[in-house]
C-alpha cells in the first residue's frame, strides 16, 4: 500500500511538471494562415507632413498588393511617428507580396525611393487576432483610436487569456470604449496582447476612462488581469484619410 501511495505521488508530480511546461509554452492556437503585420514607421520630424502628403497621394501602389487594415499618424504616445496593420492569408503570399513590391517599377520611383529618407527607423511585428475576438468597424468615421499594448508573463493566452478577456470585457460591455480588435503577438516582442479602441475624441476617451475608474466590475476584472501583467503602454492615433478603418 505505501508502494501505491508512493508511486501514485510520483506520479502526479510528474503530471504537474508536465502540466507546469505545457502552461510555459502553450499559446491560442490559430485556425487558420491569416496574420497581421503592424508596421510603426518613425519619421525625421521635420519631414512628417511631407511623408504624410507622399503617402496619401501614392498609398495605391502599396495596396494594389495587398490589404490595408488602417494607417494612423500618432497624436499621444509617440511624436512624429504612423502606425499601420496589413493582413496576409499566409507568410508565403507576404513574401509573394514582397518579392513583388521589389520589382515594382512605380512603387519604387514614385514612393519608396522619397519616402525612406525621410524615415529615422521602422518596425514591425506578426500578430493574429485572439480567438474570441473578430475586426469590427467603429460606430462612426474619424474619432480617435487607442492601441493598448501589455507585456505579459510568459505563458501565453492559455495561462492570462480568460482573465484578460474579461478585463476587455468589462470594459466593452457597458460602453467604456468600442473595442476594434485584440491580437496577440507571434513574431516580435512575445507574450505581448493588443487592445484596439474607438472614442468618439480623445476627451471622450477621457470621461469614459475615469468612468470605469468607478465601476466595481472593472476594477475587479482588472485587479485579476494584473496579475498576470509585466508592464503597459498605449498610443492614442487618428486615421489618415486614406485609412480604410476611419
Amino acid at each position: 500500500m505505501l508502494r501505491f501511495c508512493s508511486s501514485s505521488l510520483r506520479s502526479a508530480a510528474s503530471l504537474c511538471s508536465l502540466q507546469a511546461r505545457v502552461r510555459l509554452s502553450t499559446a491560442a492556437q490559430q485556425e487558420h494562415g491569416t496574420f497581421y503585420e503592424f508596421r510603426t514607421y518613425n519619421i525625421r520630424p521635420e519631414q512628417n507632413a511631407a511623408f504624410l502628403k507622399l503617402t496619401n497621394e501614392k498609398i495605391h501602389l502599396r495596396t494594389a498588393h495587398s490589404q490595408l487594415i488602417g494607417y494612423w499618424s500618432v497624436e499621444y504616445g509617440g511624436l512624429n511617428q504612423v502606425f499601420h496593420i496589413w493582413k496576409y492569408d499566409s507568410y508565403a503570399q507576404r513574401a509573394g507580396v514582397r518579392a513583388a513590391l521589389a520589382q515594382d517599377p512605380s512603387w519604387i520611383s514614385e514612393y519608396i525611393s522619397k519616402a525612406l529618407p525621410m524615415l529615422r527607423s521602422q518596425d514591425n511585428q506578426v500578430v493574429y487576432l485572439v480567438p474570441w475576438s473578430h475586426l469590427q468597424e467603429p460606430p462612426k468615421e474619424g474619432g480617435v483610436y487607442e492601441l493598448a499594448t501589455f507585456l505579459m508573463r510568459p505563458g501565453g493566452p492559455a495561462v492570462w487569456g480568460r482573465d484578460f478577456q474579461a478585463a476587455v470585457t468589462a470594459h466593452e460591455a457597458p460602453g467604456y470604449g468600442h473595442l476594434v480588435a485584440a491580437f496577440h503577438s507571434e513574431v516580435g516582442p512575445l507574450n505581448t496582447v493588443h487592445a484596439l479602441w474607438w472614442f468618439q475624441s480623445a476627451d471622450q476617451r477621457a470621461e469614459l476612462r475615469h468612468k470605469c475608474h468607478t465601476d466595481g466590475r472593472v476594477v475587479a476584472a482588472v485587479r485579476n488581469s494584473a496579475t498576470h501583467l509585466v508592464s503597459q503602454e498605449n498610443r492614442l492615433m487618428f486615421p489618415c484619410t486614406f485609412s480604410p478603418l476611419r
